[in-house]
């Protein structure tokens, strides 16, 4: 049994099968991708592994409790964190500032904006923040205004603050979207690196091939809401069912 387990989802909207019997095991400390065409449910999917969307039937597991039926908060604080297809970052905020906003939200259980406009006795805060942007390679940004970063380094920061939750679940939605290719390569790196020091399972959708393969252990492919296949990058590759759904290629 997986840290995630989805069995027999179904989503439609209006007369749209968004999702279709649709069933997902991730391995814990894994990294699992989910790819699939325009228009696969791969966003729906995400949307109901973190309380956004509920599925008309079906049920979502992690780590052996249903998430149906929770706000996204309550899904935040069993352990699984998102990251959006566009970086969500407090682009007012310094880099720094940013940092600290979930390190409190994880002590304090609630988002302050304003604790961070007092931080003259929370050195421990700071401290824990400025050790999450080395690890990142962001310390020499700490002061940098947020909103002013390439889009490569807001998802470094992104990706930061949820780690600063310490998730056991990471779900990462696009995270190269938008990206140069070196931006790219640097967030495969990041993600590696993440894999390597911490306990986490990671479950990505990506269109980029090149970060799926550089990533993943296992991949589902989805097309028209239905899972066509699960297999390992190798065997994924040139399995005719993906090249057809990709490229509309016959067997």
């Amino acid at each position: 049994m997986g840290i995630l387990e989805v069995k027999d989802v179904n989503k439609r909207f209006g007369g749209l099968q968004a999702l279709g019997n649709v069933n997902l095991s991730v391995v814990e400390n894994s990294c699992h991708a989910i790819i699939g065409p325009n228009g696969a449910g791969k966003s729906t999917l995400l949307n109901c592994l973190v309380g956004k969307l509920i599925p008309d039937t079906g049920s979502v597991m992690f780590d052996g409790q249903s998430v149906l039926g929770r706000k996204p908060y309550e899904i935040n604080q069993m352990g699984i964190s998102r990251v959006f297809q566009t970086p969500e970052i407090f682009g007012d905020l310094s880099v720094l500032e940013n940092m600290m906003i979930p390190i409190f939200a994880k002590r304090d259980g609630a988002f302050r904006m304003h604790a961070v406009e007092h931080t003259e006795n929370e050195k421990e805060i700071v401290d824990q923040a400025e050790h999450m942007l080395d690890s990142l390679n962001m310390a020499d940004k700490r002061h940098f205004h947020s909103a002013s970063m390439s889009r490569g380094d807001k998802r470094r920061l992104e990706i930061g603050m949820c780690l600063a939750q310490n998730p056991r679940l990471l779900l990462l939605d696009e995270p190269t979207a938008g990206m140069a290719r070196a931006d790219t390569n640097n967030t495969i790196d990041l993600l590696k690196q993440i894999k390597d020091e911490r306990d986490i399972t990671i479950a990505i959708i990506e269109h980029d091939m090149h970060v799926v393969f550089s990533l993943a252990e296992r991949i589902t492919v989805l097309a028209q809401g239905t899972p066509l296949v699960e297999d390992t990058p190798d065997k994924i590759k040139g399995h005719p069912k993906v090249r057809e759904a990709y490229l509309g290629e016959t067997a």
